[in-house]
């Protein structure tokens, strides 16, 4: 059974901290992890060295929803972040790996991310259409600086 990988490399105008706490956070994830047009519920978030995850991505459409989940392999904070997933739908079998990597720059943090072992009944640019729109809200979130009133 053949899989699909993505790569993909951003530069952010936020602290590797901020990028750091976005990936480890469920309401932060929550908010920018699913593409446009679905909403995403986490069931379960412990961001830690074998700690689990569960969330849901619903189609806001249709209403339809897939629900997935994984582990979280390897932690280094604000550096570097490795986890599982695996959907729950038998029709998309196997497991997959996201490795994420930050850097701290002049400009804030430089972002990679690769995920790997993507079902082969996902094309390919599709998950890579779906990662660069949750990048973009990713650093919609991340790069303003509101102070508190």
């Amino acid at each position: 059974m053949s899989t699909n990988s993505v790569s993909l490399h951003r530069v952010i105008k936020a602290t590797p901290e901020k990028v750091f706490r976005a990936f480890t956070d469920p309401l932060a994830m929550a908010s920018w992890l699913p593409p446009y047009g679905f909403l995403c519920t986490v069931h379960e978030m412990n961001a830690q060295v074998g700690g689990t995850y569960r969330m849901s991505f619903q189609n806001f459409s249709t209403g339809n929803s897939h629900s997935f989940g994984g582990q979280y392999v390897d932690i280094k904070p604000n550096e570097y972040l490795r986890y599982t997933d695996k959907f729950d739908d038998p029709n998309l079998p196997g497991e997959m790996t996201t490795t994420v990597w930050l850097q701290k720059n002049m400009a804030g943090t430089e972002l990679k991310v690769v995920q790997e072992g993507i079902p082969a009944v996902i094309p390919a640019e599709m998950c890579y259409l779906g990662w660069q729109e949750s990048l973009e809200k990713l650093i919609k979130l991340v790069e303003p600086q509101i102070p508190d009133a």
